[in-house]
This record gives C-alpha cells, sequence and structure tokens, in this order.
C-alpha cells in the first residue's frame, strides 16, 4: 500500500482529512478511487490503514480502519552531522540515510565545505530537502520523519554532539589503526551504544584542526579502511556498517 506523512491534525478520530497536495497525488498520480487503501502516519510513529471515500484533485478524504506501530524505525539513533556537500550529492546522503535509518541530519559547515555561508541555505532549498526526506521515509517505511536541523558551525557542531550524550563517531583518512568495530564495542558493563552522532567530512576531508577538536569532545576517530571513499559514499557506509554491528539487520 502507498505511505503517505500528514499532520497530526488531519486526523480526526477515525477520519482523514488529505492535504490539498497529497489528494492531488492520489487524484492525479496514482488515479486512486474510493474503496482502495493507503497507510498514513502522523510522525508519531504510529501508522493507520486507510480506506478512501472521496478521492478528487484538491480534497480527499478517508476512514480509518486499522491502527499499529510502524516497525520501521531503528533502536539505534544516528544523528549524522553531514558537512555541507555540493548539489545533488548532500541530497543523495539525505535520502539515503532516511532509507537506512538515521533518525536526524545536521548540516555542518567545516573549513573544506566549498558552499561559502549559512546563508546559502535558503528556504527553498530547505523545503526540497524535506521533501526528499519525506518521500525517503514514505517509499521505506519509516514511522517519523527525520529531523532536518538547524546547519551550524564545525565547532558549534561538535559541541551539541557532545551535549547530546551517546558516541561520537568520526571517520578519517589520516586514521589506521582503530576500527568502527573497535569504537562501538560494548562498555565495561557490557553495554553497546544505542546513540551515535556520526560526522562526516566534505570533499577533501576534515581539517587536522578539526579532528583534534572532536577528539578533545571524546570523538572516536576511525578508519574506514584501506580505500578513500567520498563523502556521499563514506555517509551511507559508515551508517549501513554502524547499524549491521550494533544489530539492526537481523
Amino acid at each position: 500500500m502507498h505511505r503517505f506523512f500528514v499532520p497530526a491534525d488531519a486526523i480526526r478520530e477515525t477520519e482523514v482529512l488529505f492535504p490539498e497536495e497529497t489528494a492531488h497525488q492520489l487524484a492525479r498520480v496514482l488515479r486512486m478511487r474510493p474503496g482502495d487503501h493507503v497507510i498514513v502516519l502522523d510522525n508519531s510513529g504510529w501508522e493507520r490503514e486507510v480506506v478512501l471515500e472521496q478521492v478528487a484533485r484538491r480534497s480527499a478524504t478517508g476512514r480509518v480502519v486499522g491502527k499499529r506501530l510502524a516497525e520501521g524505525e531503528p533502536r539505534v539513533k544516528i544523528t549524522l552531522y553531514q558537512a555541507m556537500l555540493k548539489g545533488a550529492k548532500f541530497e543523495l546522503v539525505l535520502q539515503k540515510g532516511t532509507e537506512l535509518g538515521v533518525v536526524s541530519f545536521v548540516p555542518v559547515i567545516t573549513s573544506r565545505t566549498v558552499v561559502g555561508s549559512l546563508g546559502n541555505v535558503g528556504q527553498n532549498r530547505l523545503n526540497r530537502w524535506r521533501r526528499i526526506i519525506t518521500e525517503a521515509a514514505e517509499q521505506s517505511r519509516r514511522g517519523r520523519l527525520p529531523a532536518l536541523e538547524d546547519a551550524l558551525m564545525f565547532e558549534h557542531a561538535v559541541s551539541q554532539a557532545y551535549r547530546r550524550g551517546g558516541r561520537i563517531i568520526m571517520p578519517y583518512e589520516g586514521e589506521s589503526s582503530l576500527t568502527l568495530r573497535e569504537a562501538l564495542a560494548p562498555n565495561e558493563e557490557g553495554e553497546r551504544p544505542f546513540s551515535i552522532s556520526l560526522f562526516i567530512g566534505p570533499e577533501g576531508g576534515f581539517e587536522e584542526e578539526e579532528v583534534q577538536l572532536a577528539r578533545q569532545a571524546g570523538a572516536a576517530v576511525v578508519t574506514l579502511g584501506k580505500r578513500i571513499l567520498r563523502a556521499e559514499t563514506a555517509a551511507i557506509a559508515a551508517t549501513t556498517a554502524i547499524l549491521y554491528e550494533l544489530g539492526e539487520w537481523e
């Protein structure tokens, strides 16, 4: 069944009033009709099965016939601190990170970030990023939309990650000894981490001063192997490896 995130106030007990944009998609794009079933989500972690009752280009309604917890949310909570990348590369990270299970994205401005300033992240771009996240979450059966947080300068991002708690992981091509598996090992009480702040650098990588700042905040600076990965590839590879190592693929 097709899945749609809607505002929480669009669901009124057993009735769903679809937003105009979703109604257009139902009527014109998917050619759905009364009697068809869809899944509706309100970003609470619950999903509702809904039978469509009225479908028009600008309005659509449905009736809730079932409710259950969404199964697509990971136990391990990864916040991805992704250095800004050019054009479609950053959008690819948002899309694939959402599909994999990232719970929050924080765009980061580093010394080598090509984007000139925080001011370059305009409202139109933010709206596009949110649409990419929403569509990826619907496709991948997520129960919640990953948060898209405000862009931060690198030092502020590190401070925020420190305050979040959990483990801070920073893949870095200059590291050759500490592996990701070792960085995710259980603590002295035998507990695995469930909250991860993952830092991925820009084209050109992190500056050594940035790596040292992250170390001072308690980051585990790790190697991803002998090959040098593009920034967008590193984000996808590291997220996948973390989730696998912590049992999310079981």
